[in-house]
């Protein structure tokens, strides 16, 4: 068995990995630095001193997804600028990126209110309130008709990543997302 070391190539990244793999294998909530120094393969205290703590870790994890989230969205609204390929989009981003999806959405397990993450959230927060904001929304609070939009994708991207919607879904949630927002904006111009 080899010594660990504190010095790494890339500390932050090989960390940031290992959270995501762990979250991934067996949520947020049960990650520790020891397992992420394991994963890592750095000495025990190397996460501590980079991240500080485990919210450390997942405040990092957190902005580094609302910024995959804003480039996923970003992308989506260049090529398309259609609202339903925008929640696509975010679909795909929650799939390919769970790790990162599921820790962003429970500001109870990292410093919400740290610069990078309010920075971070607020570039796809952005993006995702202006393509909804090209939608006529037949009279409704303009409001309600950004958190019902983001609810349809979040809902459906939260049930198809923890396997609870029914069997005929099939096995593309790009496809099916598809078809679930085009209910919501089939009056998309």
């Amino acid at each position: 068995m080899t010594p660990r070391s504190y010095h790494h190539g890339d500390l932050r990244r090989a960390v940031l990995d290992a959270a995501a793999a762990a979250i991934t294998e067996h949520g947020p909530a049960s990650i520790s630095l020891r397992d992420l120094a394991r994963r890592a393969g750095v000495s025990h205290a190397a996460p501590g001193h980079h991240f500080g703590d485990k919210a450390g870790v997942l405040t990092a994890l957190a902005a580094e997804g609302y910024d995959l989230l804003a480039d996923a969205l970003r992308a989506a609204q260049e090529s398309t600028g259609q609202l339903v390929e925008l929640g696509v989009a975010y679909v795909r981003f929650a799939v390919e990126h769970r790790a990162h999806f599921e820790v962003m959405f429970r500001p109870d397990l990292y410093r919400a209110d740290d610069p990078a993450v309010v920075a971070a959230r607020g570039r796809s927060g952005d993006l995702l309130v202006g393509g909804v904001g090209t939608v006529d929304s037949g009279g409704a609070d303009a409001e309600v008709a950004k958190v019902a939009a983001w609810s349809i994708v979040h809902g459906f991207a939260t049930l198809w990543i923890t396997g609870a919607l029914p069997a005929g879904f099939g096995d593309d949630p790009e496809a099916a997302a598809r078809s679930v927002a085009g209910l919501l904006f089939a009056n998309e111009p």
